[in-house]
């Protein structure tokens, strides 16, 4: 009996010792990535500031995440001089695995982007490793990896012209296993990106849909944060804001999501926040949206027309929300 139990624990010993050992070489690897070049810098014209608002601004809707807003107006305005200065995210609200920080983004060089270079800012937006070699979590890296290097460039350009606002942000501590799992995703970019044909409505409406993260927000997820099967768009994803809960809503044809649409519903909703008496919940970056030219409205309408119909009916948050003259008044 001793000679088994002598065995048993140093079997045990040697299986701890091996898990020791992995998670201590799973915490030591650093996730696939490329070198920084430090020397590369995307020149500054006036078309890529021009460019790069518009795909901050009403495409990608950065600010949602890298700016402090008043949620309890309508249109989720940002908080006063802080536009870009980050955002400590409510990670225990959301059930997030670490705590979780937005960055600076603003020209400031102690707390946020100024001295960062151009090609780290590259590697961080299409490949997701942050500057100090982090693989990212939250930032959706994925849905901007096929932008062209056009794109890019006129990105970081424009991302240079706002105001340094000094404003320090932790940084973000994912827990493990999950902290591990994101080591595994990122795959530096090696080769050239060109520019992609808008001459399509429905392709420009799917990467639109890509960019702005429609289908990432708007698909419900299980307990461990993937997407559900077959319910792509569908809704019901859970987001809590300021202790408020609301779920995003199915937005595939269906009647339980918005196959009463038209195009001229679609379009008033994206540039009032409003669907008839009713207000968008403060969350839905519709103030962003709104910024998109009626041809690229149309087309990321005409791509949602084409996505299948999910049957999925999501509680609606009741939604109470002060003013917003800046925006009601246009």
């Amino acid at each position: 009996m001793k000679t088994w139990m002598r065995r048993t624990a140093v079997g045990l010993g040697v299986l701890a010792a091996l898990a020791g050992g992995a998670a201590a070489v799973l915490e030591l690897m650093p996730p696939k990535m490329r070198a920084v070049d430090p020397a590369r810098r995307f020149e500054v014209t006036e078309e890529r500031v021009a460019r790069g608002r518009y795909i901050v601004e009403a495409e990608a809707h950065c600010m949602l995440c890298h700016s402090e807003h008043d949620w309890k107006t309508h249109g989720a305005p940002d908080l006063p001089g802080l536009a870009g200065a980050g955002w400590d995210v409510p990670w225990r609200d959301n059930g997030m695995p670490g705590a979780v920080f937005a960055s600076n983004i603003t020209s400031d060089h102690a707390t946020g982007i100024g001295a960062v270079s151009d090609d780290a800012l590259a590697r961080a937006i299409r490949e997701g490793v942050s500057r100090d070699g982090r693989a990212l979590f939250m930032m959706p890296w994925q849905n901007y990896r096929h932008f062209s290097d056009e794109e890019l460039a006129s990105v970081i350009v424009y991302l240079r012209t706002l105001p340094a606002v000094t404003r320090p942000r932790g940084t973000t501590a994912i827990d493990v296993p999950v902290r591990w799992i994101l080591k595994s995703q990122p795959e530096p970019l090696t080769a050239p990106v060109a520019e992609t044909s808008a001459s399509d409505p429905i392709a420009r409406g799917r990467r639109l849909s890509e960019i702005g993260m429609c289908e990432t927000c708007h698909t419900p997820v299980d307990a461990r944060h993937q997407p559900l099967a077959g319910m792509a768009f569908a809704g019901g994803q859970e987001f809590t804001i300021d202790g408020v809960r609301y779920l995003s809503s199915n937005i595939t044809p269906h009647p339980s999501g918005i196959s009463y649409y038209s195009e001229e519903l679609f379009i008033r909703t994206m540039r009032t926040g409003n669907l008839g008496g009713r207000r968008l919940a403060p969350i839905m970056p519709w103030s962003d949206i709104r910024k998109l030219t009626d041809e690229d409205l149309k087309a990321l309408w005409a791509f949602l027309k084409t996505v299948a119909p999910v049957a999925h009916e999501v509680e609606r948050t009741p939604v109470d929300l002060k003013d917003n003259p800046s925006i009601d008044d246009t």
